[in-house]
């Protein structure tokens, strides 16, 4: 880990670093706030933030306002890249927003040539994890969250992983990326003409076949201009009610798809999260 930027917020570091990543076969970039109570090397719980489409891991640590919060409840937020970067790593052919650099669905890509790179998930869940853990102030206690593309990889990962993170939250998630543009596309590409092998990045599908309850809240605003075609939360909606999972969904008249929404109600979510983590 090589440190790049270090910033003081609310007593604790707003952190940037960049490690040579095996998963990823290519250098990245990631944040890090830690919270005042990681300065003496106690070791703090964390929550991991993925960001959505076109975002870098300084989105959400510019935008979102969560370092003050954060700061009070003594959590860490790790804050990834959406996906690998650097030369040699592809990009879609007509350079679109939604595949390819800035779009790595956190999915373990299997076809080529995204499979040499687009690693996300094992990145995420076992890479990512394991470099922090030995290398900085944090505990193996974590939660989940993100936004939009980061939603769903929030959610897939959290219900893939029972046990792995005590909580899961969402703003805007992509929640069955089989059933809509944006997934079709990204899941067609990176894993394949056969959706079976879909289903498991797929919050939809994992719920109705049984993941395991854990404690989740998705707030989703009805101003989204994304929320009929491709986030489609009535989906979920049905899902939790058909199988009796017990998640809270929020909806809020005249909120959007953007960070402000986020910053809205980032609160929330790490309190949420906090409550669960410690």
């Amino acid at each position: 880990m090589k440190l790049l930027s270090s910033v003081q917020s609310f007593g604790g570091l707003q952190n940037q670093y960049e490690h040579v990543s095996a998963t990823l076969n290519c250098t990245m970039q990631f944040s890090v706030f830690l919270p005042p109570q990681a300065s003496d090397g106690h070791k703090v719980p964390v929550a991991y933030w993925l960001s959505g489409l076109t975002c870098t891991d300084q989105n959400f640590a510019t935008k979102a306002g969560a370092q003050r919060v954060a700061a009070e409840l003594g959590v860490a937020i790790v804050m990834p890249d959406t996906s690998p970067r650097g030369k040699g790593v592809p990009d879609d052919a007509d350079k679109a927003y939604d595949f390819g650099l800035g779009a790595g669905f956190y999915v373990d890509a299997t076809q080529t040539p995204w499979n040499a790179h687009y690693r996300m998930y094992s990145y995420i869940v076992e890479e990512l994890p394991a470099l922090l853990e030995a290398n900085l102030p944090v505990s193996n206690k974590r939660a989940v969250f993100g936004h939009s593309m980061g939603g769903h990889g929030a959610l897939t990962i959290a219900l893939n992983n029972p046990g792995r993170y005590v909580s899961v939250s969402a703003f805007s998630p992509i929640v069955s990326p089989s059933q809509c543009p944006w997934g079709q596309k990204a899941l067609g590409l990176y894993l394949g003409e056969d959706q079976a092998a879909w289903q498991r990045h797929d919050t939809v599908a994992l719920i109705r076949a049984g993941a395991p309850q854990m404690p989740m809240l998705v707030d989703q605003g009805l101003a989204d201009n994304f929320l009929a075609a491709q986030l489609k939360t009535e989906l979920l909606e049905k899902a939790l009610e058909e199988t009796g999972y017990p998640a809270e969904i929020r909806y809020h008249p005249g909120y959007d798809h953007s960070y402000y929404f986020i910053a809205t109600f980032i609160e929330d979510h790490l309190r949420f999260h906090a409550r669960h983590l410690q």
